[in-house]
C-alpha cells in the first residue's frame, strides 16, 4: 500500500496543477513521470499513450491509470485517478453549489495566462518525445506527415487513423530490423482476469439502459447516459460534452444556462474535463445530499475507461515485447509524437497566443522548461500571474 500512497500524492498534487486540458496533461505527466521521478522511459510512456488514444474515453486520465497501475498495480492505478481527479471534481460539485460564481472566463487574464502555460508544457513535451521516439529521417517523416494530415482534417477518427498508418508503417520499415525479446513486462498477467474485467465493460454497457428502462430510475438513467457517453466517445472532454447536454437538457434534467455555466468553470480548473460530470450530477439532483449524484456522475463516466485500460494492459505487455510489435510500436509513436505536434498548434496554440506579447512570454516559459529544469507548476504560476497584463 506504501507504494499506492506514494503514487496517489504524486498524482494529487499534478491534479492541483494540470491546467490547459487533455494534451497538456500528457506533458505535465511526462515531465513528472518520465523525467523527474524516471517510473518509465519515452518509448514505455509512447507506447502507453498510443494505447489509451486506441481506446474510447479521456486520453489524459486513461493514461493517469495506466501508469499507475505500471508503477503499483490495481491499487496504484485507482489512487492515481482519485489523486489526479479529487482537485476539479471537488471544485465542480463546490460549483454546483453555488460556491463558484459563474462569469465570463474566457476574458479572465489569469486563465489566458494558464493557456500560455499549456503552449510551454505541451511544446516541451513534444520536443523531447520527438528527440527520442523520432531518431532516424523515416520516423520524422511519418511524425511530419501525421502532423500534416491533423492539421489539414482534424478529428478524433482521424487521430485513430494516422496512428493506424504509422503502426503499418513502422511494420513494413522496421519489421525485419528487430529482433525477437524473449523479455515479458513485469505486471503482465494472464488473459482469463483481463477478458473478465473486458466481459464488465460490455456487460455494464448493454446492461445499463435495460436496468435503466425497466426500472425507471432517474439515477440508473443518470449513470447509464454518462457511463455509455464514456464509453463510445473518442477524443475526449469536448466531444462527449454535446453528447452530455443532449442527454439531459432536452429531459429538463437542467437548462442551457446551467450546462454553459458549468462548461465555463470546467475550463479555468486543473485536472481532467470529465470531472464536469461532477458538476452536472450535482447540478441535476436537488438537496443537501445532491452530490452523492454528483459522485454518482464521476465514477459512471471515468468506469469505463479504468475496466478498458485494465483488461487491455496485459494484453499490451505480451505484444509489445514482440518483434513485429515492437516494429509496429516504433511508427505508432512516431505518429504520436505527430498527433501531439498537431495538437500543439490547434488548439492549445492557437486559443493561447493572442499576439507578439503571449509568444513572447510563452518562448520564456518554454526556455525556463526546457534549459532551466523550472518545475511545471512554477511556470503555471508565473504565467496565471501575468495573464491580466499579456491581455
Amino acid at each position: 500500500m506504501r507504494g499506492a500512497l506514494e503514487v496517489g500524492l504524486a498524482f494529487l498534487r499534478l491534479g492541483c496543477v494540470s491546467f490547459g486540458g487533455p494534451v497538456a496533461h500528457l506533458g505535465y505527466l511526462r515531465t513528472e513521470f518520465v523525467e523527474r521521478r524516471k517510473w518509465l522511459d519515452d518509448a514505455h510512456y509512447g507506447d502507453l499513450v498510443a494505447l489509451c488514444q486506441f481506446l474510447p474515453g479521456p486520453g489524459s486520465s486513461q493514461v493517469v491509470f495506466a501508469v499507475g497501475m505500471q508503477r503499483a498495480g490495481l491499487p496504484g492505478a485507482l489512487a492515481a485517478s482519485l489523486g489526479f481527479t479529487l482537485p476539479s471534481a471537488l471544485l465542480m460539485i463546490a460549483f454546483a453549489y453555488g460556491v463558484a460564481e459563474a462569469s465570463d472566463l474566457g476574458q479572465a487574464g489569469w486563465l489566458h495566462g494558464l493557456k500560455l502555460a499549456a503552449v510551454a508544457v505541451v511544446a516541451q513535451a513534444v520536443s523531447a518525445m520527438g528527440r527520442k521516439l523520432c531518431p532516424d529521417r523515416a520516423r520524422v517523416t511519418l511524425a511530419a506527415l501525421a502532423a500534416a494530415v491533423l492539421l489539414t482534417v482534424p478529428g478524433a477518427l482521424v487521430q485513430l487513423g494516422v496512428i493506424a498508418l504509422g503502426g503499418l508503417a513502422g511494420y513494413v520499415l522496421y519489421g525485419g530490423a528487430i529482433p525477437e525479446s524473449e523479455r515479458e513486462e513485469a505486471g503482465a498477467r494472464g488473459h482469463g482476469p483481463a477478458l473478465s474485467v473486458l466481459g464488465i465493460f460490455f456487460l455494464l454497457l448493454v446492461g445499463l439502459p435495460i436496468l435503466a428502462a425497466a426500472f425507471g430510475s432517474r439515477e440508473l438513467l443518470i449513470a447509464d447516459s454518462f457511463y455509455r457517453a464514456s464509453s463510445l466517445v473518442f477524443g475526449g472532454g469536448h466531444v462527449v460534452l454535446p453528447l452530455l447536454r443532449a442527454e439531459f437538457v432536452p429531459r429538463g434534467f437542467l437548462t442551457d444556462d446551467q450546462f454553459l455555466a458549468g462548461y465555463g468553470a470546467a475550463q479555468a480548473i486543473p485536472g481532467p474535463l470529465f470531472s464536469f460530470a461532477g458538476y452536472l450530477g450535482t447540478t441535476m439532483a436537488t438537496g443537501a445530499h445532491a452530490w452523492l449524484t454528483g459522485l454518482l456522475a464521476l465514477l459512471s463516466i471515468f468506469l469505463p475507461s479504468w475496466l478498458l485500460v485494465g483488461g487491455a494492459l496485459p494484453f499490451w505487455h505480451r505484444l509489445r515485447s514482440r518483434a513485429w510489435a515492437q516494429a509496429v510500436l516504433f511508427g505508432a509513436n512516431a505518429a504520436v509524437v505527430g498527433v501531439l505536434s498537431a495538437a500543439l498548434y490547434t488548439p492549445i496554440f492557437t486559443e493561447g497566443v493572442r499576439g507578439p506579447r503571449d509568444l513572447a512570454a510563452a518562448l520564456v516559459a518554454f526556455v525556463l522548461l526546457e534549459h532551466w529544469r523550472a518545475p511545471p507548476w512554477l511556470i503555471v504560476a508565473l504565467t496565471a500571474a501575468a495573464g491580466q497584463w499579456l491581455l
